[in-house]
């Protein structure tokens, strides 16, 4: 009972707080979504002009001695217009590709291309000669700046957002047990903007039942319009539930949308990204199609090219850094002995490989590992401790900035692994998988990956499996660069090495 009461007690408080950082926020959902749009036109057109700018510098020089240079001038100042243009007709000002996602920076993408076949088709019908210099600089350039600047932008949300700054204020309308499950969840991973206030819960015994993590219940499903309006809020989740039909569903939304109020139904499907999702009407009904995950065809060949080339580069870039750490194993404080330490791991299809790393323990250090297993700092099959006393000074600080995973690029040379990918697990750890966790074995490993990005050691057993579950089910070239940008900035952060 105590318990109980401690966790309520505790959960009380973190609703103190979220409520307090609401209030502080002091914005409308409209006003500051409505800023940030206004804000990346600005940024558009700053790096349209900048591109331009310096394509024309590159292309003809500071002094302008091209008799048509007058031409390229005015060209410049145009482009910058054009390149917002083409981002608008693309729909990459449009709040539900903002924020969260790789949506966005495959808009921009997007725009690039459309812009470059304009100008192509433009300057082939009017017969124009234009210099093909300035095109392949000022295009590229911007597509790259701009993906940068949305993306710094983008994080600068973010930081707003774990702040609880600027969080679309949401209840939470389901059975309790969803309702817990679910406020866990969007406590925990704060970059979405989720923030939950309330919930909604149905009539019965189960309402007035204290359950630690329930978020304060304004009412009934009678009542989700009206407790809205108590909570302050602007959002509406609805999870599963067979009380709150296809019927029920559309009043709901009836009603909310005299306040502009948003309304997410949150999907049955575990982790299933909306580009694999397409919604076909059938006779009214809005039917979800569901498409199977891209695990062959040309796109997977386009990764492996992608990661042979990408390791290859990462290699030679590296080697001066690999030559340096490995004297530092081979011969630091701590336990001398080989640099290089090869582990069996299970790839693709479970076919079994040997995974290179750089050494961080001392040299018995698996003979040393069932002395300690009942001090293991993580659920599940995975073994891992805060403070390893196997652990040598060198291989403190390799974890730390990741710099043991470097040799792993052979394993990527070699086909074993993939740049980006789920965990390489050990035969042990598969072992004890459930038959839903064997799903991630049908991809390569990865260097990097979403467990890598979402706080590595920190997660737990589950979580982490999820995680790479949801990359297996969602893959594409666009999440694994958006991986790799992620991966340098967790690097850095160093959250959850060890």
């Amino acid at each position: 009972m105590q318990t109980i009461e401690s966790a309520a007690t505790l959960d009380l408080a973190e609703q103190a707080l979220q409520l307090r950082a609401q209030a502080r926020a002091g914005e409308t959902r409209a006003g500051w979504t409505s800023r940030y749009a206004r804000n990346l036109y600005l940024i558009d057109l700053a790096v349209g002009l900048l591109a331009a700018v310096s394509a024309l510098i590159l292309r003809f020089g500071s002094t302008g001695a091209e008799p048509f240079m007058r031409d390229y001038v005015w060209l410049t100042i145009l482009f910058p217009i054009a390149w917002t243009a083409c981002l608008a007709v693309n729909r990459a000002y449009e709040p539900r590709h903002l924020f969260v996602g790789t949506d966005e920076y495959a808009r921009v993408f997007r725009s690039g291309l459309a812009l470059t076949a304009l100008i192509a088709i433009v300057s082939f019908a009017l017969d124009l000669r234009l210099a093909r210099g300035y095109v392949l600089i000022a295009m590229p350039l911007a597509v790259l700046a701009d993906l940068g600047a949305r993306y710094a932008y983008r994080q600068r949300l973010h930081r707003q957002w774990a702040r609880g700054d600027r969080l679309h204020r949401v209840i939470l309308v389901g059975h309790a047990r969803a309702v817990v499950d679910m406020t866990r969840r969007l406590r925990r991973e704060r970059y979405h903007g989720l923030g939950v206030i309330g919930a909604c819960l149905p009539a019965g015994p189960d309402r007035t039942r204290l359950r630690p993590g329930l978020p304060p219940v304004y009412g009934t499903f009678d009542g989700i319009a009206s407790a809205v309006t108590r909570a302050g809020a602007d959002t509406v989740v609805v999870l599963s539930c067979p009380e709150i039909d296809g019927a029920a569903l559309r009043r709901l939304a009836w009603q909310l949308e005299r306040d502009e109020i948003d309304l997410i139904v949150a999907s049955t499907l575990i982790d299933v990204a909306g580009d694999r999702t397409t919604i076909r009407p059938v006779d009214g009904l809005p039917m979800l199609h569901v498409e199977h995950p891209r695990l062959k065809g040309s796109a997977r060949i386009v990764k492996a090219i992608f990661d042979r080339v990408g390791a290859l580069i990462l290699l030679m870039l590296s080697a001066p850094v690999l030559a340096v750490v490995a004297g530092l194993v081979m011969f630091g404080p701590g336990g001398r002995g080989p640099a290089i330490f090869t582990q069996e791991r299970v790839g693709k299809d479970g076919r079994p490989f040997k995974l290179y790393k750089f050494r961080t323990m001392v040299v018995n250090a698996e003979a040393r590992l069932q002395e300690l297993r009942n001090l293991n700092d993580t659920d599940g099959e995975l073994f891992k401790m805060r403070a390893d006393p196997r652990v040598t000074p060198v291989g403190q600080w390799l974890r730390r900035f990741s710099l043991d995973e470097l040799p792993q690029l052979v394993n990527v040379l070699k086909g074993d692994m993939s740049l980006v990918g789920p965990r390489p697990p050990l035969a042990r750890e598969v072992a004890g998988y459930p038959a839903d966790m064997l799903r991630r074995l049908v991809v390569k490993p990865g260097l990097t990956g979403l467990w890598q990005v979402s706080g590595r050691s920190d997660l737990s057993w589950e979580e982490s499996i999820r995680l790479d579950l949801t990359y297996v089910e969602n893959w594409s070239l666009a999440m694994d660069l958006a991986i790799l940008a992620r991966t340098v900035n967790a690097v850095v952060r160093s959250s959850g090495a060890y």
